[in-house]
Formats: structure tokens, sequence, C-alpha cells
């Protein structure tokens, strides 16, 4: 890892399956080990709960939103040479990608082979999430599809479960960003070079992609809340998610993922759900004392018409609320700018 080219780590899986917690878990082991490191988040939409979670804590990143990285790989490549002189890039997708293989790792070893060394492809499984994901037939088809072209495969939130699923010829690794078990055999493994790059090549039909992400509604939101008195933001972040919760649960949408980031002048706190009727996991500081303003980011997938589920989020909304985003949409029918249909 002395060299000066660096390692570009494409790190996928679905909605909620954990890749932002694991990056950042693992940017730090590299910091301390002395690396460089950076990350490139991706979205449909701007306004990333993701980007906004990373600088709080102090990780130097980029973003490449309006869509995937394959239908603006330019833009991804752009994003990944503005970071300064980097050891080690993790690059994270959007949660509803899949054919990275071809539209991503094949491009990069065929036309940058001298400007990034790539990493393996890992794809991250939360196994409490693939019960309810293979009972939607839209989701069943991109979570199928991201575990198909994976050069590895892990389970996260390790620490949460007793048991793990079987998944039909897969080996899948065991990881915990939160206790660390298992990210630094990880690392090792992606940076060994035992596991080639890009192996496999999914034949996808476009038409069937574009119909299961176009299931899902987006939104991404943006907005402040002054409070008197001054609170916290566990409870800002708290009861608006309470609220929005039973909202959606109330109106029959199923959450795919929904995460709020709260910053303050006392601190700065992150929650997510990625099912109806779910805990949500928590964050950051839960101490922070009262402030009395709050910018709150808020990203929402759950399977519904997009208006409907705006209306949700603005009947959700704190009463103080000053919305400056809002955009509710389905994902565009995914159109790669470079894509390699064979193995480089």
């Amino acid at each position: 890892m002395a060299a000066k080219t660096p390692f570009l780590v494409p790190v996928g899986g679905f909605l909620g399956s954990g890749k932002t917690t694991l990056l950042i878990a693992a940017a730090r082991i590299l910091k301390e080990a002395g690396q460089r490191v950076g990350i490139v988040f991706n979205d449909q939409s701007s306004e990333l709960v993701d980007t906004a979670w990373a600088r709080s804590l102090g990780a130097e990143s980029r973003e490449v939103a309006g869509g995937c990285f394959c239908c603006r790989f330019s833009d991804f490549i752009g994003a990944a040479d503005a970071l300064p002189e980097m050891d080690v890039i993790f690059a994270e997708p959007a949660g509803s990608c899949l054919d990275l293989s071809a539209t991503i790792l094949q491009p990069l070893k065929r036309d940058f082979a001298g400007r990034f060394r790539l990493a393996p492809l890992t794809v991250l499984v939360d196994p409490g999430s693939i019960d309810a994901i293979r009972q939607d037939a839209d989701m069943r088809f991109l979570f199928d599809g991201q575990l198909a072209e994976a050069d590895l495969v892990a389970f996260s939130k390790c620490d949460q479960y007793e048991t793990f699923p079987e998944l039909p010829g897969v080996r899948a690794r065991k990881l915990s960003a939160r206790t660390g078990v298992g990210v630094r055999a990880w690392l090792d493994e992606i940076f060994g070079g035992s596991v080639p790059a890009g192996q496999r090549i999914l034949e996808v039909d476009y038409r069937r992609y574009a119909e299961a992400e176009a299931a899902l509604a987006w939104l991404n939101c943006s907005f402040t809340v002054k409070t008197v008195p001054p609170l916290p933001p566990a409870l800002v972040v708290g009861p608006f998610l309470d609220r929005l919760e039973a909202a959606l649960t109330g109106q029959g949408a199923r959450i795919a993922h929904v995460k709020v980031v709260d910053h303050c002048a006392t601190g700065y706190l992150k929650a997510a759900l990625t099912a109806n009727g779910q805990e949500p996991t928590v964050e950051g500081d839960l101490t922070a004392s009262g402030a009395p303003r709050h910018e709150v980011i808020l990203n929402l997938r759950a399977v519904g018409e997009p208006a409907a589920i705006q209306a949700i989020v603005e009947r959700s909304l704190p009463g103080r609320a000053a919305v400056s985003h809002m955009r509710a949409f389905r994902p565009a029918p995914p159109k790669p700018e470079r894509r390699v249909p064979a193995v480089v």
C-alpha cells in the first residue's frame, strides 16, 4: 500500500445493508495505520444523509448525485480524482444498483488500470432483512442480482444475530462495523490480491431492472427546526422518526430504508430504519445537550407513490420545520455511460 496508485474499493449491497457504517469503520482503521482514505457516495438525488454523516465524523468524502455510478461514470471518476492524494478510495453505489461489474468494474480495468488499483466488489447483506426483501418480487430481483455479481459477500451487523440464513452457492463473511469483528480480516482479504475484481458479468434485462427500481419512491428532504426550549438532537429525531414510521405503516407504505441525520451546535445524531415496526438503529451523541437550532436531512425509500410518500413526510415534520429541499420521485431508467459485456 506504499504505491502512489490508490486502491479503489467498491462496496455494494441493498438499501439499509450497513454500507456507510462499515466504510466509516474501515476508514478509521486504515487512517490509524497511516493511510489516507476517502469515500465516494452515490444517490439518485442530492442532500445525502451519508455524506453529511461522514463529514460530521471527519471523513474525507465526495458524492455523485442525480443517478447511479453506472449512469454517471464520468462524474464518479471526477469525484474519485477530486479526493486529494488518497491511498484508498471506498465507493458506495446506491442501494438499488446492480450490473456494477459490467458498468463500473470492467471499464475501470479496461480504461483506468494506471490510475486505480481495483479491489474486488464486496456486497453486504443484512441477515435480518432477507426475508422481507424476498417477499417483494421487485426487491428480490435487485437483491439477487447484486449477490450474483459479487466477488465477495459479507453478512453485516453480525453482532445483532446469533444465526445466519443460507445463501445457496455463497460463502458469506461475517462483519460488524460496531464491534469491529471481521473488519480487519475483510480489509486484509480485499487488499491481499487473492480475490480478483470483477469476475462475473450479469445478463441484465434493463427493462425489468428499470421496473424494479421504479417500484420504490425515493424522497430526499432537508429542513431546519428551531426549538423552544432548546432540545437535544435525540428529542428532535426520535419523535419525528416515530411519527413518520407510524404514518407510513398506517398508509400501507412498506419501508425499504429511512435514515435521518441531525446536526446542531451540541452534536450529531443519525437514526435509521429498514422495515416497518422496527426499532431504529442510532449512531452519534445520544447525550448531547439541548440546542435551539437543528439542521436535519431525511432520505426515505419506500414502496408507494412519490406524491403520497411526500404528503406523509410533510404531515410528519416537526411543527417548526422550515423545509429547504424536498424531492420525491421514481428513479429514471438506468442508462449506463459505459458497459463492457465481458470480463477484462
